[in-house]
């Protein structure tokens, strides 16, 4: 489990399509404390760590990705595809007694929004993001949402649509800088959402 509250930006350095893709990420993490098999959000998405180390005195660890991970995230997807060099946005999973700064996330992507509109509004950014119509319903006004693992706030919904607000700290510590209309994000809908939802079908079977 993970918070959304994103602790490093790490650099894609090396990947390699063995049967499931591996890639090696360069990180500030210091790679002591992790251990093999821990769970590291990659953009949020839910990754175990497969082997780690220190090279010119650069921490890293490397993780598998499935081909199921691969085809619903944006990990081969748009200009945020996973390449040499790219920035991904890093939190380590949460431990017993860590503070809970954004709101529980599983790590598991249930789709891609795309950004469709980005706006200054004095020192932060409004961006608009298109979703599939079969999540939109998950998604609701002042709830939470995480994009590419980064726990915000949704200002405004309407049908297949919805606005987030990124303060200067959020653009200033994560891939957030970077954006562009047409950008493909992973998007993971509030577990909340997702159990009221499942037990509003079994409800409405019986």
């Amino acid at each position: 489990m993970f918070t959304g509250i994103i602790t490093d930006v790490g650099t894609i350095a090396k990947l390699n399509q063995a049967g499931d893709l591996q890639a090696r990420i360069n990180t500030a993490f210091d790679v002591d404390s992790i251990d093999i098999g821990a769970s590291i959000a990659c953009n949020g998405v839910c990754l175990t760590v497969v082997t780690k180390g220190i090279e010119n005195n650069q921490n890293w660890f490397d993780v598998e990705i499935s081909a199921e991970s691969v085809s619903i995230t944006n990990i081969s997807k748009g200009r945020k595809a996973w390449s040499i060099g790219q920035k991904v946005n890093l939190e380590r999973a949460l431990k017993m007694g860590d503070e809970l700064g954004g709101h529980i996330v599983s790590g598991h992507v249930d789709g891609i929004a795309i950004i469709s509109d980005i706006k200054v509004s004095g020192d932060s950014t409004v961006v608009d993001f298109h979703i599939p119509s079969d999540l939109a319903q998950f998604i609701a006004q002042k709830g939470s949402v995480t994009l590419d693992g980064t726990s915000l706030t949704v200002n405004d919904v309407s049908a297949d649509t919805f606005k987030v607000n990124l303060i200067s700290h959020t653009k200033d510590n994560t891939t957030w800088n970077d954006i562009k209309v047409g950008d493909k994000i992973n998007l993971e809908i509030d577990t909340l959402a997702r159990y009221v939802a499942r037990l509003e079908d079994v409800r409405n079977s019986k």
